[in-house]
């Protein structure tokens, strides 16, 4: 007999929660199988099969709450499932009907359980279910990304409805209660949304937080994308998109101004020898900020396939506590979304955070005449206990005379 326990969290995660188990008690599995999700307030957690045999006892159940490193199942190893335990439950078939049973005095059969729904019912995991009581939606009417099509928690949370089913809106999105014109849903917060929302709400009461605004006149970086982007690709492998050079000039500029690239810590200033930057990418189950190690050693191309990678982990919710620990500094791109200005809020312990915006035509007055360039506003939020106005100006300046006149990072201007 061994102990399934949940994975050791880092001393920034005091717990997490339970929130789907893919298996149930008396189920055969294979090694590195999914067994459960626990969800913490940065990301969400697999737990694997150690061996192949059997999931003998299930501890905690979903929604329970579950410490470091604590016992959440029982397991034993090179077993097989018996007549007599549940029956290995595979997700990508429905469930086997029950034999109708006599009754005791031999009259008429009893009638059988086995009816359709109540299979699927019990192939639904109890996350499942439960999101199914709270939103009103049938799960047999939801797409399933699991495996074989099951439906999953986020599935949901955030339901797609298959192509033929008959509970629509106008919009082909779930109806959870209807009143006449009137509907509404009601789906719990998950933990890592919680955690965003205390964070943010924090920075804007516990910090000195300013913004200041600057534009840039994207065309030369344009130009040179739409110049080199084929032979880049060819190349590297990886798409030359703008946020590459964005962080090549965030990092320069953190370079030159290192309050910038500071954090505090009680009535400490430490400033960092080293360049992280997060990048704030929104996904389902909330914002998160995926850090780039180093960046002040990584190439274009080095940027771009790791912004790629990180962002497909976030939106399958596969990031690692590795990737989101540390950072010195954060960008956020809202322009993707199609905000023209913004003011990003502060990321703590971080000091500074640059936002992005969308890019759009407008004139301007180039040498005495007006012409229709791209421009793009730029917004820096900071720390004004760290950071004064005259370095966050010129901060921002740095960035700006570095994205319109991309050879200066090339020269070391």
């Amino acid at each position: 007999m061994a102990d399934i326990k949940a994975p050791v969290f880092p001393e920034s995660v005091a717990d997490g929660t339970i929130v789907e188990w893919h298996v149930t008690e008396g189920q055969q599995v294979n090694r590195d199988d999914l067994l459960a999700e626990i969800e913490t307030d940065k990301v969400v957690l697999e737990v694997v099969a150690p061996d192949d045999g059997v999931v003998t006892k299930i501890v905690k159940q979903v929604d329970d709450t579950v410490l470091s490193d604590e016992l959440i199942a029982e397991f034993e190893a090179g077993a097989s499932a018996s007549a007599d335990s549940a029956p290995a439950v595979d997700p990508d078939q429905p469930a086997a009907p029950v034999q109708a049973k006599q009754a005791a005095d031999g009259g008429e059969p009893v009638q059988a359980t086995d009816k359709k729904d109540e299979a699927d019912h019990k192939d639904q995991s109890p996350a499942v279910r439960k999101a199914a009581k709270e939103s009103g939606v049938d799960p047999k009417e939801v797409e399933g990304s699991g495996r074989g099509g099951r439906v999953t928690k986020t599935d949901m949370a955030n339901p797609t409805l298959k192509a033929d089913s008959s509970i629509k809106s106008d919009s082909g999105r779930p109806v959870a209660e209807s009143m006449g014109e009137r509907t509404e849903k009601r789906v719990p917060m998950t933990r890592l949304r919680k955690r965003v929302a205390e964070r943010l709400l924090s920075a804007s009461q516990d910090t000195a937080m300013l913004t200041t605004f600057n534009e840039v006149n994207m065309k030369p970086l344009m130009d040179m994308r739409a110049k080199y982007k084929e032979q880049f690709e060819k190349r590297h492998g990886v798409r030359l998109g703008f946020m590459s050079l964005f962080v090549k000039a965030a990092t320069e500029a953190l370079k030159r101004f290192p309050a910038v690239n500071a954090s505090l810590d009680g009535d400490d200033i430490v400033y960092h020898g080293f360049y992280d930057i997060g990048v704030a990418v929104s996904s389902d189950r909330g914002l998160v900020v995926p850090v780039l190690r180093d960046t002040d050693r990584m190439s274009m191309a080095d940027v771009e396939s790791r912004i790629r990678e990180l962002g497909g982990l976030a939106q399958k919710g596969k990031l690692g506590l590795e990737d989101m620990t540390g950072g010195t500094f954060t960008i956020s791109n809202g322009g993707v979304f199609g905000s023209l200005m913004s003011t990003p809020i502060l990321n703590p312990p971080q000091t500074a955070i640059l936002g992005m915006h969308a890019i759009n035509d407008r004139p301007m007055a180039v040498d005495g005449k007006v012409e229709i360039l791209p421009m793009m506003y730029l917004a820096l939020s900071y720390d004004h206990r760290m950071i004064d106005g005259k370095e966050a100006v010129q901060f921002l300046v740095t960035i700006k005379e570095l994205v319109e006149d991309p050879a200066m990072l090339l020269l070391d201007l």
